[in-house]
């Protein structure tokens, strides 16, 4: 999975923009995701619908696990490997909607993630973060 981490690492830096998924211009979250699947895998398997940045809080959907789950393969939550792609929950009885890309693990863990105010960077999976990861998928790549 060394070369998701890598790609990923590549956007750090890139700065937050809502809904955008452009390498040294803007991303979020999903687009930082959507930019390592095209470096890596190629097209995008479908077409993102415009979302707001409550990610369906108000009406209590699951759109982003939903999403996540449609083209990338679920894993046990405690079977961390580089290249991971994990969902979090930013607060108890929310919706998930925050995405990263766990970029080392073992005794220092971390993940590499958009985030607002910050742009793409690579922090500690801390345990405050830990606490919030509440699937974990891994990317469609077959034999490697």
């Amino acid at each position: 999975m060394s070369r998701i981490v890598d790609t990923a690492r590549s956007w750090i830096g890139t700065p937050y923009v809502h809904q955008q998924t452009v390498k040294g211009a803007g991303c979020d979250c999903l687009g930082l995701l959507r930019g390592v699947w095209r470096e890596v895998l190629g097209a995008e398997p479908e077409a993102v619908p415009a979302y707001s940045m409550d990610w369906s809080e108000p009406q209590g959907e699951e759109r982003l696990w939903q999403a996540t789950a449609r083209h990338l393969r679920p894993k046990r939550p405690n079977t961390p490997a580089p290249g991971d792609v994990l969902l979090f929950r930013m607060r108890s009885g929310a919706v998930a909607k925050h995405l990263g890309i766990q970029a080392c693990v073992g005794e220092s863990p971390s993940f590499i993630h958009a985030y607002a105010g910050h742009g793409v960077v690579e922090s500690p999976l801390s345990v405050p973060w830990s606490r919030r990861v509440v699937a974990r998928f891994e990317f469609p790549l077959g034999g490697e």
